[in-house]
C-alpha cells in the first residue's frame, strides 16, 4: 500500500463513540496492541481502541504511542527551524483503505537558540483507519520513521504490526489514552472558543502578523503557523488586549519556502487549540498599545534599576564615551575662571542632556515596539544617516579644537560648546551631555545587558525607570562636578600646555570620526563614507573662511585635509562585503549549531559589529590572543561569527531568544551545554577557556 501522508482532520464528534464504548462490558480478546519497539531514547507501540472488528465496523480508532526518554523530544508536523516529523508507511497492511494521521497540539522548544515544535515525555498520534472491507479482519503493518533529539539527534526506523480479528469489545485503557490525545488535536474553534481574525505576510516575506480572539481571556497563548516545507518561523512577539481576549502576534520568517502553500495557523492556550486557514489581508493590524503583561514587583524593579545605574556609571570609562569627555574637559578648562554658580549650572545642564537623550531613547523604544519593530541597544549605528551626522559633528569638533575657527557651532547641529560668562552656553552644555549619551550606545558594559534586556522586554514603566537609572549612572561625573564646582579650580593655570592638550583632544576626536566613517563604509559602502568625509571638509572650510584664515587655522585645515586623505585612501582599499567573516571564523547559521553539537563538537558564537567598540576590545584583548586563539582553532571546535554591522533579522531574533537586545554577545554550545553557556559582555581568557571545557566535557568523557 502506498504510504499515507499524515493529514489533519478535526475529530469533532468522530471520537464520541469511544465514550460510549467505555461503558460497554469488556468482551472478546484482550488488549489490542502491537509488540513494543524500545531503545534508550524512545519506545513505540501501535494501540487500538477496539479489540477486534465487529460485523458492521467500517473504521477503527488506533494510535501510535510514543514514550520518550528523559530529555528527549520528537516533532510536530511542522518541526520548526530543524527537525523531521514522524511518518508511517502502511505498505503491507491488510484491509486498509485510508489512514488519517492526527496531530495533537505541539509545544515550543528552544534548543541551541533554535525554535522547534513537538512533544516530550509521551504522545499518542490518533489514527482514524478506514477499512476497505467493513467487518473483515485487519492487519496493520507500519514502517515508522521518528526523529528523536536530545543533545544529539537519532533517527529511529522500526516496524510495528497489529492484527485485529473478527471480535467485539473495547480496550478501555487504550480507548482512554487515544481519546485523551484526540482531545488535544486542534479543533475549528467551535469548542475551544478561539478564532483567527486576520493574517498578513510582509511583502519581503520576513514576518507574519496574526490577530485572534477568544471567548475567554487567553492565559498562555502560542501561535504555530505552517506555510509549506522549508518555511521556518521564529519565536512570536505576542501581545494581549481587550481584557486578554484579543491576541496580536508577529512571527519572524527565518527561512521561506520556494513554493509557499496555503497558510495554516494553529493557536494554542493551555489545553485549548484551534487550527485555521485564514485569508491573507493586504495590511498588518498594529498591536494593541495597552500591553497587558504581568510586571515585576517593586523590589525587583528597584534591584534592576540599581544594576542599570551601575552599568551606566561603568560606561563612562568605556572607549565610546572618552572622546566626548574630552570635549567636556576642554570646556572645563575654559570654565576654570567662571563663577561657581556658572560651573555648577553648566555641568548640571550637561547631566540633563544625558538624561534627555535616554528619555528620547525610551520613548522611541516604546513607539518602535508598538509597531512591532525590532528594538535594541546601539541599533542606530546601523543607520547610515545617523553615522554620517555623528561623524560630521566630530570632525567639526576636532577642527574647533585644532583652532580652525573659534566660534560656537550652529544650534541646529546641537553641538554648541559652552562659552564663558553669565548664563550663556547652556545649549552647548546640554548638547555635550546628549552627545556623550549618544556615543555611549555602541558600547556595552558589565551589568548593562541585563538591565537593557529587562527594560526592552518589560512594561512601559520598566523602560522608563531603567533608562532613567542608566542615564543617572552615565551622568554621575557631571553631577559630581555640579555638586562640587570647586574641583574645577584645582586644574592647572592656563599655559602652553593647554595648546598641546587641545591638539591631543582634537586628534582623539578625529580618530573617532575616522572610526565612524569606517563603520559607515561597512554599513552603506564607500560612496556614502566618501560623501560624508567630503561634506565634513566643506563645512570646516566654510567655517574657517568665515573668520578669515590665519597661520594656525591654515595649519588646522592642512591637518584635517591630511586626515581626510588618509581616510579616503583607507576606505578606497576596503572591501566590505555584506556578510564579512574574519579569517578562521565560519558564518553564523543557527540551524548548524545543533548539527555540530549532535556530532560532539563545540560551537563558539560571537555576535559582533564594526560599530561595537566593546566587541573590538574583546577581540583585541581576548579572542585574537593566545591561549584563546589556539583553543578556538582546536579540532572539534567551531568558531562562528554573526556580523550585526548591518540590520539582520536572523541575528536580532537569535539575541532575543536569550533576552538580549545589544552586543557584544558570546555563547558556547557543546555536548555538555546544549542550551549554550552565555558569557559576560567583557570577556576574559580564563572565562572563555573554562566555558569551552565545560561545553566539551561530555564529549571528552565519552572518549575516555
Amino acid at each position: 500500500m502506498k504510504q499515507a501522508q499524515p493529514r489533519v482532520r478535526l475529530p469533532v464528534f468522530t471520537w464520541l463513540f469511544l465514550a460510549l464504548g467505555l461503558i460497554l462490558p469488556m468482551q472478546g480478546v484482550g488488549a489490542a496492541s502491537s509488540d513494543i519497539f524500545s531503545s534508550t531514547s524512545v519506545s513505540a507501540q501501535l494501540i487500538s481502541a477496539e479489540n477486534g472488528v465487529g460485523p458492521d465496523t467500517g473504521s477503527i480508532s488506533a494510535g501510535l504511542h510514543l514514550k520518550l526518554g528523559k530529555g528527549w523530544k520528537t516533532y510536530w508536523k511542522s518541526p520548526g527551524e530543524v527537525g523531521i516529523p514522524p511518518s508511517i508507511d502502511w505498505t503491507g497492511s491488510e484491509n486498509i483503505e485510508d489512514v488519517d494521521f492526527l496531530w495533537p497540539a505541539p509545544e515550543r522548544f528552544d534548543a541551541f537558540g533554535i525554535e522547534n515544535f513537538g512533544y516530550h515525555d509521551e504522545v499518542v498520534f490518533p489514527l482514524r483507519i478506514t477499512l476497505a472491507q467493513p467487518g473483515e479482519p485487519v492487519g496493520l503493518a507500519a514502517s515508522v520513521n521518528v526523529l528523536v533529539c536530545s543533545t544529539v539527534c537519532i533517527p529511529q526506523d522500526f516496524k510495528l504490526q497489529l492484527k485485529l480479528p473478527r471480535a467485539s469489545g473495547i480496550d478501555k485503557n487504550a480507548a482512554t489514552l487515544i481519546s485523551a490525545y484526540a482531545d488535544k488535536v486542534p479543533d475549528n474553534g467551535a469548542t475551544s472558543g478561539i478564532s483567527v481574525e486576520t493574517a498578513h505576510l510582509s511583502r519581503d516575506m520576513t514576518a507574519l502578523t496574526v490577530t485572534a480572539r477568544s471567548v475567554r481571556p487567553f492565559n498562555r497563548p502560542d501561535v504555530f503557523p505552517i506555510l509549506g516545507d522549508g518555511t521556518a518561523f521564529g519565536q512570536p512577539d505576542i501581545r494581549l488586549g481587550d481584557g486578554g481576549r484579543l491576541l496580536w502576534a508577529r512571527l519572524p520568517i527565518l527561512a521561506a519556502a520556494d513554493d509557499p502553500q496555503q497558510l495554516s495557523v494553529t493557536v494554542t492556550d493551555g489545553d485549548r487549540a484551534a487550527t485555521f486557514a485564514p485569508v491573507l489581508t493586504d495590511a498588518a493590524v498594529p498591536p494593541p498599545f495597552t500591553l497587558e503583561r504581568a510586571g515585576p514587583g517593586l523590589a525587583d524593579l528597584a534591584w534592576i534599576a540599581a544594576i542599570a545605574f551601575l552599568g551606566g556609571l561603568i560606561l563612562n570609562v568605556m572607549p565610546c564615551v572618552l572622546p566626548v569627555l574630552s570635549i567636556k574637559l576642554a570646556s572645563a578648562m575654559q570654565a576654570r575662571e567662571q563663577s561657581r554658580v556658572r560651573v555648577r549650572a553648566g555641568f548640571a545642564v550637561s547631566a540633563l542632556g544625558v538624561l534627555a537623550f535616554m528619555w528620547v531613547l525610551a520613548a522611541g523604544t516604546l513607539v518602535a515596539r508598538g509597531f512591532g519593530l525590532t528594538v535594541g541597544w546601539g541599533l542606530q549605528f546601523q543607520n547610515p544617516a545617523f553615522l554620517t551626522l555623528m561623524a560630521v559633528i566630530l570632525v567639526v569638533f576636532s577642527a574647533n579644537l585644532f583652532g580652525a575657527f573659534e566660534i560656537a557651532l550652529p544650534s541646529s547641529m546641537q553641538t554648541r560648546l559652552a562659552r564663558a560668562g553669565g548664563g550663556r552656553g547652556y545649549g552647548g552644555d546640554f548638547a555635550t551631555g546628549a552627545f556623550a549619551a549618544i556615543l555611549a550606545t555602541p558600547c556595552s558594559a558589565p551589568f548593562l545587558g541585563t538591565a537593557v534586556a529587562f527594560a526592552l522586554a518589560g512594561r512601559p514603566v520598566d523602560i522608563a525607570v531603567i533608562f532613567t537609572a542608566l542615564g543617572l549612572g552615565l551622568a554621575l561625573p557631571y553631577l559630581i562636578v555640579a555638586t562640587f564646582p570647586g574641583m574645577i579650580g584645582r586644574l592647572p593655570r592656563p599655559g602652553r600646555w593647554m595648546i598641546w592638550l587641545k591638539l591631543v583632544l582634537g586628534l582623539a576626536l578625529a580618530a573617532t570620526a575616522v572610526w565612524l566613517f569606517w563603520v559607515l563604509n561597512g554599513v552603506a559602502g564607500i560612496w556614502s563614507a566618501s560623501s560624508g568625509a567630503g561634506v565634513s571638509a566643506i563645512i570646516v572650510a566654510l567655517l574657517s573662511l568665515r573668520r578669515g584664515s590665519v597661520v594656525l587655522r591654515g595649519s588646522a585645515v592642512m591637518i584635517l585635509a591630511g586626515v581626510a586623505l588618509v581616510l579616503t585612501s583607507f576606505l578606497s582599499q576596503s572591501d566590505v562585503p555584506t556578510n564579512r567573516v574574519a579569517t578562521d571564523w565560519t558564518a553564523f547559521e543557527r540551524s548548524a549549531i545543533a548539527r555540530h553539537v549532535s556530532r560532539g563538537e563545540v560551537v563558539f558564537v560571537d555576535v559582533t559589529a564594526d560599530w561595537c567598540l566593546t566587541c573590538k576590545a574583546n577581540k583585541a584583548l581576548v579572542l585574537d590572543r593566545e591561549p584563546v586563539v589556539s583553543a578556538l582553532r582546536a579540532p572539534g571546535v567551531i568558531a562562528m561569527q554573526a556580523d550585526w554591522t548591518r540590520p539582520d533579522e536572523a541575528i536580532s531574533r537569535y539575541l532575543e531568544s536569550f533576552g538580549r537586545y545589544g552586543i557584544p554577545f558570546n555563547a558556547i554550545y557543546g555536548p555538555g551545554a546544549p542550551e549554550g553557556i552565555v558569557l559576560p559582555e567583557l570577556l576574559t581568557a580564563q572565562g572563555v577557556l573554562e566555558a569551552l571545557q565545560d561545553a566539551a566535557r561530555v564529549r571528552v568523557e565519552a572518549k575516555r
